[in-house]
């Protein structure tokens, strides 16, 4: 599958099938820091991404009004 990192943007082939959480594991990347979206779904840890998926790790960003 192809897997689009941000911060700084890259893409990496990760073979498939795979869950969520085991990917963003082998990517060193903590779950709670990322979303996952598969197309434009956004997918959970226990979520199986499969060979021909494209996949997308955008980094959390929060704020708010002060």
């Amino acid at each position: 599958m192809r897997v689009v990192l941000r911060n700084p943007r890259r893409e990496v082939e990760i073979p498939g099938p795979i869950r969520a959480g085991l990917l963003l594991e082998r990517l060193g990347i903590p779950r709670e820091t990322v979303l996952v979206i598969r197309g434009d779904t956004l997918v959970p840890a226990d979520a199986v991404l499969e060979d021909g998926d494209d996949v997308e790790v955008r980094p959390v960003i929060s704020g708010g009004a002060s």
